[in-house]
């Protein structure tokens, strides 16, 4: 009896899966005659029960396989597991009717999204030059004859047009993954610098790894982040100062630090330090991307797209493997930014010096400190970057997929900031370490010792100076990258969206 309940209700137009979104939003609901609730509602509690095929209130991975081959729908494994693990909110393995629904009406939110994005001709219908546009926008360029077959494998009707509900068929129990456009109309429009790069590196097509495309971003971040961290230098090293200097007896300023610098060194010395700081986004930015793909494949992640946890985790493992790589020249930065006139000749001087004073060991102090501070960096910076980025989708975005990017930009900032409140402790014990040789008649603590000091002499707002000029840094940091990026995008052929 299902079966004809399930044919009566659900399978009147071409394709099953996606029969509960054919009405109308703008008309009325007609109560059903079986069950007396709206058409809609009934017509999602027949489709459950069709996928729920041993009945017990629960759709697992196998009871999706078993129910949309019944369906004519396959997919793989893989695909199946990520459409539960995104639906799946107690963590039961399985989707019960509350959260299918749920499921299901934010998925086709996004697809409707996704859809107006690529309807470039804005007439409710995506064609072939509209599939080779939106690609070609992504740095994806495929022939004609390419599109056509993309829309022959959607268009039901044989128009060789797509229109909304057969966009919506063929995609509706698709993982959101699985539909590159979703998360590429968000790739590659938060790449600031806020002088701290610990941020969870960016994602490339296999398209753009084969054409080029990546390198080209990654040398426009890098330009940019240089540009942008010698134009807020002078708040860099104010910070660096106020980490190593400031105290409950000596309360340093923002204009106090600024007027010391200068009396002690003129103004090119607000630049001190910086030097180190710009070469060092080269072997960092690289370090980190080859170790972060290697990562990907180590841990059998090879779809284009990771899921935040997955991005943690591999973002989190690469930024480790290249801040210790290039850990040596984050000690040379902090002892140059705080180095008086005439101490060091240059960069090398520095590093010569240290080495014959203080041995090899020197150059890794306060590592433990800056290792422990990526994971709430990076962790805090995605949760909040996505949660801020989703809930404005699902409050505001009515005509397309891309937030824009002051909207990203808005998102990214307030992320990283919390990420820096959230991890500045520690960075400001791993500054204290790297320079405590510098501190004349000062004792050399471990990382514990020195947290327990702080706080005894100085209280807990002792573990945030420096916070200042630190946030103060943010804003112009992501604006001058910002425009930068773009700019170097132009001059390098990257295409942008």
């Amino acid at each position: 009896m299902k079966e004809e309940h399930y044919c009566r209700c659900v399978m009147y137009t071409s394709c099953p899966v996606a029969a509960d979104w054919h009405s109308d939003p703008g008309q009325s609901e007609h109560p059903c005659e079986i069950c007396g609730g709206s058409e809609q509602e009934h017509r999602l509690k027949v489709l459950f029960q069709v996928l729920d095929v041993n009945g017990d209130g629960g759709i697992c991975v196998n009871d999706l396989t078993i129910g949309l081959k019944k369906l004519g729908v396959h997919r793989t494994e893989h695909e199946l597991r990520k459409i539960v693990k995104a639906g799946d909110k107690d963590l039961d393995g399985q989707l019960d009717f509350e959260e299918f629904v749920h499921y299901l009406r934010d998925h086709e939110k996004k697809l409707r999204l996704v859809f107006k994005s690529l309807d470039k001709k804005n007439d409710g219908r995506i064609d072939s030059q509209e599939i080779m546009q939106s690609l070609r926008d992504l740095g994806v360029n495929i022939s004609e004859e390419q599109a056509e077959k993309i829309l022959k494998s959607m268009d039901k009707n044989g128009t060789m047009t797509i229109d909304w509900n057969e966009w919506r068929d063929y995609h509706l129990l698709h993982p959101a993954d699985n539909i590159p456009e979703i998360i590429l109309y968000w790739k590659h429009s938060t790449i600031f610098d806020v002088g701290e790069s610990m941020i969870v590196p960016d994602e490339f097509t296999a398209e753009e790894k084969k054409t080029g495309m990546w390198w080209r971003h990654l040398v426009a971040g890098g330009g940019a982040g240089a540009v942008s961290r010698t134009c807020t230098a002078p708040l860099d090293r104010l910070k660096v100062l106020m980490q190593v200097h400031a105290s409950k007896s000596n309360s340093m300023r923002i204009a106090g630090g600024f007027s010391q610098m200068i009396r002690e060194g003129g103004v090119r010395s607000l630049w001190r330090g910086n030097g180190i700081n710009v070469i060092k986004i080269a072997p960092e930015s690289a370090i980190k991307f080859m170790a972060y793909e290697q990562i990907k494949r180590l841990i059998g992640l090879n779809q284009e797209t990771l899921g935040i946890t997955e991005r943690l985790v591999a973002g989190s493992l690469a930024g480790a493997i290249a801040q210790s790589s290039i850990y040596p020249m984050e000690v040379l930065k902090t002892r140059l930014a705080l180095r008086k006139t005439g101490q060091y000749s240059g960069i090398l001087n520095c590093a010569k010096h240290i080495l014959q004073k203080e041995g090899v060991a020197a150059f890794y102090k306060g590592y433990v400190p800056n290792m422990l501070g990526i994971i709430p960096y990076a962790g805090i910076d995605l949760a909040v970057y996505e949660t801020l980025k989703n809930s404005w989708l699902q409050r505001y975005a009515t005509d397309s997929a891309d937030p824009g990017v002051f909207v990203l930009l808005a998102c990214g900032t307030t992320s990283s900031t919390c990420g820096q409140l959230a991890s500045y402790p520690l960075a400001l014990v791993r500054t204290r370490m790297q320079a405590q040789a510098t501190l004349v008649g000062g004792p050399q603590m471990t990382m514990s010792g020195l947290f327990r000091h702080i706080v005894r002499t100085e209280g807990a707002m002792g573990l945030y100076r420096g916070l200042a000029p630190n946030f103060m840094k943010v804003i112009p940091s992501v604006s001058i990258s910002y425009v930068v990026y773009e700019y170097l995008k132009i001059a390098l052929g990257v295409q942008s969206k």
